[in-house]
């Protein structure tokens, strides 16, 4: 390649390199529809007994046409997502990776991740053209795949953990919520988490709130098939119009840092909070630095914030956009400027904090 003394030395094998690492890359990005349907025609779950299968094998045992299983399997076996035996011709869903790819149940379920990031991209030119005037794109205003992605991911977690860790890290709740409590779960969204406490504490009512319409009438169809509804109230109202306290427990499920005026919501639950309340936030993981991030959960969660939260916070009043890796040390600051003064993190998996907030 030639050069000039204006132009920096190209050392060829780490542009090479570079280049081969971004072919993975557009391989990874096409995956995320490949793995909606792998879950969506049930390529996954069929073969989540671990049994060697041929494309024909796979078609026949799905009501698909075997062209489409042919490609879908190549493609999975060289992303290593599957694996291939030359030998036999067979096709095999390791057992861990069916766990992830099959199991709705498993804390580790990632289809619904995939089809997070499906919609996200489906509106990602919306998106582009906003980030030429700073202007914001609403939660609402995107595609059911984020919507329903969102759910589909983040519930198996609340299952496994919410009941489970928690609240239990939680100083007093648990028995409060044993004895009868009163719960305002805020941004609740197609009330996952809502449910997952109502099935525990019987003697508790809940309120979830949640200002997309359309995201509250399936949280309320949720309640329903859950048979939890006489203990649920759903409303759609916004985080600043919280109302109805005294509330014994207050929940937001990742969703504060999505919110344009975070500080004002939080003034909303201390006013509504009873005076020995406490207020959870659950929050993605994050480090206080950017440093700190700098890995494949962060970098995840970087994209989202870019194509999705921080649209989300620019398209309300206040457009403050603290960013999905917004981190403990800024999540401390909003809350302590909204009057709260105690402020301590009490759990995390590999996905969320969880803080104790209270008065």
């Amino acid at each position: 390649m030639t050069t000039t003394a204006d132009t920096p030395q190209i050392d060829e094998e780490r542009l090479m390199s570079f280049v081969f690492r971004a072919v993975d890359e557009l391989g990874a990005s096409l995956n995320a529809a490949l793995v909606l349907m792998g879950d969506r025609l049930g390529y996954y779950r069929t073969m989540a007994d671990g049994r060697p299968v041929t494309p024909a094998e796979l078609a026949e045992r799905t009501h698909t046409d075997v062209r489409y299983t042919r490609e879908w399997l190549n493609a999975q076996a060289a992303g290593q997502y599957i694996e291939y035996s030359p030998e036999t011709g067979g096709y095999t869903l390791p057992a861990e990776h069916a766990v992830a790819l099959a199991d709705e149940n498993s804390p580790a379920y990632l289809p619904g991740f995939f089809q997070i990031v499906n919609g996200t991209v489906s509106d990602a030119p919306q998106v582009i053209e906003r980030a030429r005037t700073g202007d914001g794109l609403g939660w609402h205003a995107h595609n059911s795949d984020v919507h329903t992605g969102c759910e589909r991911f983040f519930r198996p977690q609340y299952n496994a953990n919410v009941v489970s860790s928690w609240l239990p890290a939680l100083e007093g709740v648990v028995d409060k919520l044993t004895a009868g409590a009163r719960v305002a779960d805020v941004g609740c969204g197609h009330g996952a988490s809502t449910i997952v406490m109502a099935q525990a504490f019987e003697r508790s009512t809940f309120v979830g709130s949640d200002y997309h319409a359309k995201s509250i009438a399936t949280a309320r169809t949720r309640a329903e098939n859950a048979g939890v509804s006489d203990r649920i109230t759903f409303e759609q109202t916004d985080a600043q119009s919280l109302a109805g306290g005294p509330y014994d427990l207050v929940t937001m499920f990742d969703c504060l840092h999505d919110m344009g005026d975070p500080i004002s919501a939080a003034r909303q639950v201390l006013d509504n909070l009873a005076h020995d309340g406490t207020w959870m936030v659950v929050e993605p993981i994050a480090g206080d630095h950017v440093e700190d991030n700098l890995n494949p959960v962060g970098r995840a969660y970087y994209a989202f914030s870019t194509l999705l939260c921080t649209p989300a916070s620019l398209s309300q009043d206040g457009r403050l956009a603290i960013g999905t890796q917004a981190g403990e040390a800024r999540l401390t600051e909003v809350l302590s400027a909204a009057g709260f003064t105690r402020i301590r993190r009490v759990a995390e998996t590999p996905f969320n904090m969880v803080l104790e907030v209270r008065p």
